[in-house]
């Protein structure tokens, strides 16, 4: 299984052949037509396939309409990508960027195409209880592994300010739903007051963080026993590791929750032999010895923030398709993800408890 299957580009989503085809032959990239197609996946920065004879890539752009400019910078992207590279097997290797607005009318860049099988939102074929078992351990095994990198031999300790991390994103994620609210939800700012007032100290050893840890980011291999790649670098910074484990806490959904989050799951998490939150931290606390508290209540802050940012991603993206700047049909009810999003977060602060 492919990375998806790329399909014809999404309306007004569509790139201009005859300036990405003169690009490729600037570049020396490939000879003979150029195809794209477009990988069906992902909410924030469009993904194409770009085929040229019997080359492939991956191209990656900021989404049409987007007024956050600082999630979708594609220089960064490829400055992180580039470094990472190097001591990473499993981040993609950068090809070559483009600043130039003539060409898309937006920055992009190229990076080699990782095949192999991504876990979508329905399992792939085969995925008998023992492949969903070896998946999760693959995808805690592969968070361990990335927050393990060495910061100074990849250069990039200087790429974020890890001090006050967790209070930046706070504050910051709240101001970006205030800027982006359409509808009266109290809910949301009501989690987002409680993550204010209970942060937790400082990591004592920050690491990079990919910041949008999912399953769905993740490639894997045929027997899905190893993660092969880590996609959609767009958010990576240094900070607090626990940042990145709520972010996949928040994007998991286990059988017991309570219906309207099951309706909305992100992946196949609950299928027979998947692991439930509780176990994907526990193997997480067990690898690194990081301590997540009794009966893991350290945990509690990690994910109520995981599902408070997703929740705030979804509205902006609702408040894109509010106004008419994209047209894509599955954002309409992105409103009802952003209070369900943050119920769950209000009912894992009300119990102190990892559900």
């Amino acid at each position: 299984m492919s990375q998806g299957e790329p399909r014809p580009p999404r309306a007004g989503e569509e790139l201009d052949l005859a300036r990405l085809t003169r690009f490729f032959d600037e570049h020396q990239l490939g000879a003979g037509t150029v195809a794209v197609r477009q990988f069906p996946g992902g909410h924030s920065n469009l993904t194409y396939l770009v085929e040229r004879g019997a080359d492939a890539w991956v191209l990656r752009r900021p989404p049409v309409g987007s007024q956050v400019a600082r999630a979708h910078d594609m220089g960064r992207e490829v400055a992180i990508l580039s470094r990472l590279a190097t001591v990473l097997p499993r981040a993609p290797r950068p090809v070559v960027a483009c600043d130039d607005l003539a060409v898309l009318g937006a920055p992009f860049y190229l990076m080699e195409r990782r095949v192999g099988t991504i876990v979508r939102k329905e399992p792939p074929p085969g995925f008998t209880p023992a492949r969903a078992r070896r998946a999760c351990d693959a995808l805690i095994d592969a968070l361990v592994a990335l927050h393990a990198v060495d910061l100074e031999a990849t250069g990039l300790a200087a790429l974020g300010k890890p001090a006050g991390y967790v209070e930046r994103q706070v504050t910051g994620w709240t101001e970006r739903y205030v800027a982006a609210r359409t509808d009266e939800l109290p809910v949301v700012l009501e989690v987002a007051a409680w993550l204010a007032a209970n942060r937790p100290p400082d990591a004592a050893r920050p690491t990079l963080i990919h910041n949008d840890y999912k399953l769905d980011n993740l490639v894997y291999d045929e027997a899905l026993g190893e993660v092969t790649a880590i996609l959609d670098w767009e958010m990576a910074t240094i900070g607090d590791p626990r940042m990145d484990l709520g972010t996949a806490l928040g994007y998991w959904v286990d059988a017991t929750d309570p219906q309207p989050l099951q309706m909305m799951r992100f992946g196949p998490t609950f299928a027979p032999g998947m692991g439930t939150r509780r176990e994907l931290a526990t193997r997480y606390a067990e690898a690194t010895g990081l301590d997540l508290g009794p009966d893991l209540r350290g945990a509690v802050f990690f994910y109520a923030f995981g599902l408070f940012k997703t929740a705030v991603v979804a509205q902006q993206i609702y408040l894109r398709y509010q106004q008419g700047k994209t047209s894509d049909p599955r954002f309409a009810a992105f409103i009802h993800a952003v209070r369900v999003l943050a119920e769950q977060a209000r009912a894992a602060i009300q119990v102190d408890r990892l559900p």
